[in-house]
């Protein structure tokens, strides 16, 4: 039994319809970079380096996956520039969030033990076990951590968004975007955050409750008490 052929589409045979089919496409196509637009709007001047980012009391670092049970080279990048700035004493507390959905994958103290390594305090760090994504752990560092303004510290291809996010959480934020090789997860992350961009300005505009939210800590206050 032969399958019948599948029908190539047409396109229209008249210029207004090839005119509509055009105007189609374009208004797709503005639509898809709206998001990204609203990104690069909203930070423009909020990205810094670790050599003038203005001395802030917090610095949050998102969890970038574990190898083995070891930060990744792209989380130890993150990481190394946050103990950089530690050590410049330009900001007194770092607070690390991650995924901890697993016992057997702890994203936050795998961070807290290589900033410890690196000269960071331990009374100095504090653990969010619940950054399950980048608006979850805005909202939590605000609304849980008590956090209103941070340095952000990310790669530079999340840094926009983590920012964006940030400052539509109630976070004034700026962000440092630390320096990684174009490999194969630099390229596929860059790609993912074309797509991630409209997720963020949906949850910038609706603002959802992150997967958990809990009881306020005071881990960053009493973290800020010890530094005085």
């Amino acid at each position: 039994m032969r399958l019948p052929r599948p029908r190539r589409p047409r396109l229209p045979r008249t210029r207004a319809g090839r005119r509509g089919l055009v105007q189609a496409v374009m208004a797709l196509c503005v639509l898809a970079l709206l998001p990204s637009t609203w990104m690069y709007v909203v930070t423009g001047d909020r990205l810094r380096t670790t050599a003038d980012v203005p001395r802030t009391e917090v610095a949050v670092v998102f969890g970038a996956g574990l190898w083995d049970g070891e930060p990744s080279p792209y989380l130890a990048h993150r990481l190394d520039a946050a103990a950089k700035l530690y050590r410049e004493n330009r900001i007194e507390v770092v607070l690390v969030t991650g995924d901890n959905s697993r016992e057997d994958y702890d994203e936050p103290d795998a961070m807290r033990a290589y900033l410890t390594r690196h000269g960071v305090p331990d009374t100095r760090i504090v653990s969010d076990y619940a950054g399950f994504d980048t608006w979850d752990s805005c909202v939590r560092a605000r609304k849980i951590f008590g956090v209103d303004k941070a340095v952000l510290i990310s790669q530079g291809f999340h840094i926009r968004r983590a920012v964006a996010l940030c400052q539509a959480a109630g976070v004034t934020s700026y962000g440092i975007g630390v320096e990684a090789k174009h490999d194969v997860t630099w390229y596929y992350g860059g790609t993912r955050e074309i797509l991630a961009a409209g997720k963020a300005a949906l949850d910038a505009v609706f603002r959802p409750d992150p997967r958990f939210l809990g009881p306020k800590e005071p881990g960053v206050t009493n973290a800020l008490a010890s530094a005085r």
